[in-house]
């Protein structure tokens, strides 16, 4: 006579096996929804720095002299007095009403040294230089499937006194001036930011007075 072997699960491995595949299950899911928040990442980085760039390049390029673009005196005057209407370049100041972007001078970028302001928002929206949100076209649609809305942007000015160190190890503190009547250089800080607290774009670039060039 041959014996017949039981076969089939106990309850007690059912119910093990049971609890392993569920933490293994448990796991893989976790892993590829690490993956897949973070697969998200380098496209809204990339987005970031591009807008950031884009906004360092606009402030860059505007003009730096004593005097406002276009003055009599701007290629010779070696202080604001000698203006015939004086900017904003050596002490910064609000913007004259009605000026619209891209500004004259660098200093129009903002109205107080040494603080962060939106001077790319409007209706707290940051825009190009035609007033269009960010990611619109001329139409005002959408481009592309993200929109552009929550990433903000932001800009500092500095004074750097005549000699002192540029670039990162100057150090904020000592980039500060109590008088601008010695201005060459300006620091320009561009933060943009498109997440969390520690999703941050920052540049600092520096924009040197041209004129007079003796």
């Amino acid at each position: 006579m041959f014996a017949k072997h039981q076969r089939g699960l106990t309850l007690i491995e059912l119910v093990l096996f049971m609890v392993i595949m569920g933490v293994a299950a448990a796991g893989i899911i976790g892993v590829l929804n690490i993956g897949a928040k973070a697969s998200a990442d380098p496209l809204r980085r990339k987005q970031a720095m591009l807008i950031a760039e884009a906004f360092m390049e606009e402030v860059q390029l505007a003009r730096f002299t004593f005097c406002v673009p276009g003055d009599a005196n701007e290629s010779t005057a070696t202080d604001q007095n000698g203006c015939s209407t004086p900017a904003n370049a050596v002490a910064v100041r609000p913007r004259p009403a009605g000026m619209a972007r891209p500004y004259e001078n660098v200093a129009d970028y903002a109205t107080a040294l040494n603080a962060e302001e939106h001077t790319f928002a409007v209706n707290g929206v940051d825009t190009d230089v035609n007033l269009r949100a960010l990611g619109r076209d001329a139409a005002l649609n959408q481009m592309g499937n993200s929109s552009l809305g929550p990433i903000t942007t932001t800009v500092t000015l500095n004074l750097v006194p005549a000699g002192a160190p540029l670039g990162p190890t100057a150090g904020p503190a000592n980039l500060r001036i109590d008088s601008a009547t010695s201005l060459e250089v300006l620091q320009i800080t561009i933060i943009t930011r498109y997440g969390g607290p520690n999703d941050v774009i920052r540049l600092d670039g520096f924009r040197t007075r041209y004129a007079p060039n003796n």
